[in-house]
């Protein structure tokens, strides 16, 4: 924990509201889903919040994630747990991408994901608020960071699985002291597990969205983009959209920004990206629709976003339209042409996930939605060490006469 965070404080959270009807709900209270079955938006005093720090202020801090906590719900830094949330890199990928590509590469945070950033804020708030056993569906990354975390404080943890969920996010999981099972179907049929187990009064909610602070951690993400554009934003965001935490996270930062004087109204074009084996959210914007159906026999080597029904859907939907960008769908081929290329070309390692946003990026240079001179962020959401790799064969006998032209 830095140097800042050695005495207690009191945020500038004044309440939380519905994403859909505007609700008022008190702050400092346990809180799921709003009476409408929707997110809860955190809100803050941002008056407030601009007599008490200056952009100044915050770009002499250590760049790690807590330096932004003037904008974060935890009240009391006694209740903060961190495993050293650093601010991610832009790395250019100059070749597999172009002259004005960076990857904000996630993979460099605890856990090697950017679930740590929702994650070690919604297990803060959840100390914070007196939980003490939680529960959770994964595709693999998330379970691994809540468990990292609750663990460090002591919160009892269930993570539930589908059954073709990644090896290694398994055990990584339980190797961090949660208790993991593998479900015979897709990450809503375990949500499902967790809703009626929550129902019923066993454990806490942790799905996607049906706690509020899982947004405000994904957020800095937008917060960390201003600082390190210098305080404008890139043209352009790619980002891989299953649950879309992080889209709608970075909207609401960029408009608290804004409302805080710190940028301008200017605005990224949000490029929401899925795989066309499981693509809702493309296929309610083509549609022109608010919300978005479920997605029926999901498949996509991404499993990060092979996410069939999205509860936040019409805020990442809303995202999307009001910046003026679009949600793009691509394919196993493209994801797995992208992630081989990025490696092989410019030597950094993606997820699949992050493959995706390549080859989104791609796509959209193509079809004229993005130029090459715009400044473009692609989002590289972990480390692309966790996922499988093509076998390297070759081996050398050192007893035999080496053919050294041959190597």
């Amino acid at each position: 924990m830095n140097q800042n965070l050695t005495t207690d404080r009191q945020t500038f959270v004044t309440h939380l509201e519905c994403s859909i009807t505007g609700e008022r709900y008190e702050a400092d209270q346990l809180h799921g889903l709003s009476r409408a079955g929707r997110p809860l938006l955190v809100r803050y005093d941002l008056d407030a919040v601009r007599s008490a720090v200056s952009r100044d202020t915050i770009e002499a801090r250590p760049t790690d994630l807590w330096r932004w906590r003037e904008l974060l719900p935890v009240r009391h830094t006694s209740n903060i747990v961190s495993l050293g949330e650093i601010e991610t890199p832009l790395v250019p990928l100059t070749r597999s991408g172009g002259p004005n590509v960076l990857v904000k590469d996630e993979g460099r945070l605890p856990t090697g994901s950017f679930k740590a950033r929702g994650l070690v804020m919604a297990v803060a708030m959840a100390k914070e608020l007196g939980v003490t056993k939680i529960a959770m569906p994964t595709n693999g990354n998330a379970g691994a960071a809540l468990a990292a975390y609750a663990t460090r404080c002591g919160i009892e943890t269930i993570v539930f699985c589908p059954d073709d969920t990644p090896e290694i996010n398994v055990r990584e999981i339980a190797m961090q002291g949660a208790r993991v099972w593998r479900v015979n179907g897709l990450i809503d049929d375990c949500g499902a597990i967790v809703g009626k187990g929550a129902a019923e009064g066993r454990w806490f909610d942790f799905s996607t969205l049906k706690e509020p602070y899982r947004i405000e951690g994904k957020k800095t993400m937008g917060l960390e983009l201003a600082a390190q554009f210098g305080w404008k934003l890139p043209d352009a965001i790619f980002y891989p959209t299953g649950g879309g935490t992080g889209l709608i996270g970075m909207w609401k930062a960029f408009d608290e920004l804004e409302k805080l004087g710190w940028i301008g109204s200017e605005r990224p074009k949000m490029f929401a990206v899925q795989a066309s084996g499981c693509a809702p959210i493309v296929r309610a914007f083509e549609a022109g629709e608010e919300h978005a159906e479920r997605w029926e026999d999901a498949s996509t080597v991404a499993a990060g976003i092979r996410v069939p029904k999205a509860v936040g859907d019409f805020l990442i939907l809303r995202a999307v339209r009001e910046s003026g960008g679009q949600a793009l769908a691509v394919g196993d081929p493209a994801i797995l042409k992208a992630v081989d290329a990025a490696a092989k070309q410019d030597g950094l390692l993606l997820c699949p996930e992050g493959g995706a946003t390549l080859a989104a990026y791609h796509q959209a240079l193509n079809t004229g939605l993005v130029d090459e001179d715009e400044r473009v962020v692609l989002f590289n959401c972990a480390t692309g060490l966790k996922y499988p790799m093509p076998e390297a064969p070759q081996a050398l006998d050192r007893t035999r006469p080496i053919d050294f032209d041959a190597l």
